[in-house]
């Protein structure tokens, strides 16, 4: 019998999965001709299904000292590297075969997963969307080029991604399930139950989509029915730790929607006339409705959060941000902080968190909030303040920018504060997270600085008052926030972060564009229309006025101008992360309907 025979016999046995009996055949050819590449490369094949990895990588390095220049060998060798843990190794090797051949789709789709062990995100995107380009109808890479979207945060475009893989492979049930996660990521419960259910019919036993089911219908408030999905899973995992947790958290949660206090309906009342009196700015009239709602229930959580934002606006800054913090530690104080929902870039920070506090003595995980008590002396420098009047009021459009706003006393006690508490619980699909004082970014230090900023700028904050606040901490390398203009009279926004964490000295802070919204554009036009902003600034001929990120400057402008955050690369770990602090003073001056 010929090589060639005895070659076409010995791939039969191996289609049929015949391993052991190709492997004597393979073996035959090749004590008859050594070199004989393609028996060289199919034992190799076998071995490596058979697992034999020591043998295949032995039997692969002899088919490429046959042929160089075959792409699959170099496959196999990549495939054989990763699955010994060594990923650069594999990278390499897949990459040889993508030299040979640019566009071998097993060479891109390993090439991919191997750039997500090694955690390079993007990367490993640019190589999917190489395979899709190549092979657009491939519904598996589809759906993990969604995966490794929602790991970076990109949640839309994740979903985008599914939904391809859906539309090529209806019956594709991990398509379905990372759909049903980024929608509940994304805050979208009722389509996630969907994707679940869907997930479901394909695989009853999927406990991770039965723990999915139970995260949607509580963020639907329907926690009973969470309840019996929660017990779903625990019959096909019994005894589960972290679904008993959960399940215990909605039994909890049930318990507290089902406890109506006395007098609700007359807090109620007063609750919504101090609303109304708030959006006419009867700031007085709202606060002594307020009073009367608290009066009968001291911890009723809206009214807090409200009598909060009004002390805020009526210039008593410190009292706001007290009531603030009695809202924070009412409604979040035991409340548990990481959810089994929250995005990737979320836990990667509060993992980092945790390590921080634990190395500062403080190892409860629960709801923390450091002190962030007033500074003797000032806290906002007041070396810049006639320069800074003057410039505000040369500028067209109106916008300076401060370095040393703070003094180094108060600009320490920031940091402390925002590295030490557990307030940065808002995820944002971009890849950043937010605090808000209601949520306790709120403390003495804080409204130090507001009444100080005040006080030293009075001719570009004005007799306005504080209506917002809040601050935003991002990841090493995601995106920032999109562009937008806001609903105030004048922006106040300030870094915190040590400059040597910031890679690019030239950037990393905020694009200001030199055109304002229109007084005619709504909240959902100027905030959040980017494509429609970008359309307009396009036509205006408006110009990006660039600010580079520096710790402790500041940039202050006319709140009706669009605004985004620039390019972020800073440096890996929990200290060098990126955050600013934005207080905004006063209304805008039109509402758009």
């Amino acid at each position: 019998m010929t090589s060639q025979m005895l070659l076409s016999q010995a791939v039969s046995l191996h289609q049929d999965g015949r391993l052991a009996e190709a492997d004597q055949l393979y073996r035959q050819i090749l004590t008859q001709s050594p070199g004989d590449y393609p028996a060289r490369y199919r034992l190799a094949l076998s071995l490596f299904q058979q697992q034999r990895h020591d043998e295949a990588i032995a039997a692969i390095a002899a088919a490429l000292a046959i042929d160089p220049q075959a792409a699959e060998a170099w496959l196999l060798k990549g495939a054989l590297s990763a699955a010994s843990g060594q990923q650069e190794r594999a990278l390499a090797d897949f990459d040889r075969a993508l030299a040979i051949d640019p566009g071998f789709p097993r060479a891109l789709y390993n090439r991919a997963l191997a750039l997500v062990g090694l955690g390079r995100l993007a990367d490993a995107v640019e190589s999917f969307d190489r395979l899709l380009a190549v092979m657009p109808a491939f519904a598996e890479a589809w759906t993990d080029r969604g995966g490794v979207l929602q790991g970076m945060g990109r949640l839309s475009d994740a979903l985008a991604s599914h939904d391809r893989a859906i539309a090529l492979k209806p019956d594709h049930a991990p398509a379905w399930f990372n759909r049903g996660i980024a929608l509940q990521l994304l805050g979208r419960f009722d389509q996630a139950l969907e994707s679940f259910d869907k997930t479901l019919i394909l695989m009853p036993r999927h406990v991770a989509a039965w723990r999915g089911r139970a995260s949607a219908l509580v963020g639907l408030e329907r926690i009973a029915d969470a309840i019996v999905s929660f017990d779903k899973a625990l019959e096909i995992v019994p005894g589960d730790l972290e679904i008993l947790q959960q399940r215990a958290a909605a039994q909890e949660a049930a318990k507290r929607t089902t406890e109506i206090p006395a007098g609700l309906e007359e807090v109620d009342a007063w609750y919504k006339r101090a609303t109304m009196f708030h959006v006419t700015q009867r700031l007085a009239d709202s606060l002594d409705a307020l009073d009367r709602a608290l009066a009968i229930l001291p911890d009723y959580p809206p009214a807090l959060n409200l009598k909060g934002a009004v002390l805020c606006e009526a210039r008593r800054v410190p009292e706001g941000l007290e009531v603030y913090r009695s809202h924070a530690e009412v409604v979040y104080g035991n409340k548990p902080l990481a959810q089994t929902y929250d995005p990737p870039h979320k836990q990667r920070h509060d993992a980092e968190q945790r390590a921080y506090l634990a190395a500062h003595g403080i190892n409860d995980q629960g709801f923390h909030l450091e002190a962030g008590a007033r500074i003797q002396g000032p806290a906002v420098n007041p070396a810049n303040a006639e320069e800074i009047a003057r410039r505000w009021r040369e500028s067209k459009p109106q916008i300076v920018v401060i370095d040393n706003l703070l003094t180094e006393a108060a600009l320490e006690a920031v940091r402390l504060f925002c590295w030490g508490s557990t307030i940065w619980q808002r995820p944002y699909e971009k890849g950043y997270l937010g605090a808000v004082p209601a949520r306790g970014f709120a403390c003495p230090l804080l409204g130090q600085i507001a009444d100080e900023l005040r006080d030293v700028f009075p001719t570009v904050i004005g007799e306005h008052g504080l209506g917002l606040m809040w601050g935003f901490k991002y990841d090493s390398s995601l995106s920032g926030i999109p562009m937008h203009a806001d609903q105030a009279a004048v922006n106040v926004n300030f870094w915190i972060t040590p400059d040597d964490a910031n890679r690019n000295p030239d950037g990393g802070g905020l694009v200001v564009w030199d055109v304002k919204a229109p007084q005619d554009w709504n909240f959902d036009r100027y905030n959040a229309d980017v494509p429609g902003i970008r359309a307009f600034l396009e036509k205006a001929g408006a110009k990006p006025i660039v600010i580079p990120h520096r710790a402790n400057r500041a940039v202050i402008f006319d709140s009706d101008l669009f605004h985004e955050t620039d390019r972020i690369e800073f440096k890996d770990g929990y200290l060098n992360r990126r955050i600013n602090v934005t207080m905004l003073y006063g209304r805008r001056t039109f509402h758009g309907g």
